[in-house]
């Protein structure tokens, strides 16, 4: 199964979403998108597939979000756009496409929709969260 993730190393959600997809048995495309970010029509069409608006992949904390106003409602998707290529961090992450589908894996776990049933093994996150029980099942 061919699976990609626009990946930040530094992000907790980020890496837990990547070992899940490892503990099942896949190596991803990892895309570091902060040192490659996609263009304006991939990114347009990540958020598309994933059917949210550009507003919902639009990340707050840890970024530029209040110093470039973007809480103004009356920004334009293409604005919004305009500001997440200029400045990459204020994508949220991390962005998974699989032949399943696309979505932005908040909380990590939601990457299970989209990739084939069955963990190779019990998987907990980095905080020490359950997820996958020793019977490769998700815990809840």
């Amino acid at each position: 199964m061919s699976v990609t993730i626009y990946h930040n190393p530094d992000c907790g959600t980020s890496r837990n979403t990547l070992a899940m997809i490892r503990n099942a048995g896949i190596e991803p495309e990892i895309i570091e998108y902060l040192k490659s970010p996609p263009d304006r029509d991939t990114l347009k069409n990540l958020i598309e597939r994933a059917g949210l608006t550009v507003r919902d992949v639009l990340r707050e904390k840890g970024t530029p979000y209040d110093e470039l106003g973007l809480a103004d409602l009356s920004l334009s998707d293409e604005q919004l756009l305009d500001a997440m290529l200029t400045h990459p961090i204020l994508v949220n992450r991390p962005i998974v496409v699989t032949p399943l589908g696309v979505r932005l894996c908040r909380p990590s776990e939601i990457v299970l929709d989209i990739l084939p049933a069955g963990q190779q093994r019990a998987f907990a996150k980095e905080d020490g969260e359950q997820v996958i029980d020793s019977a490769g099942r998700r815990v809840r």
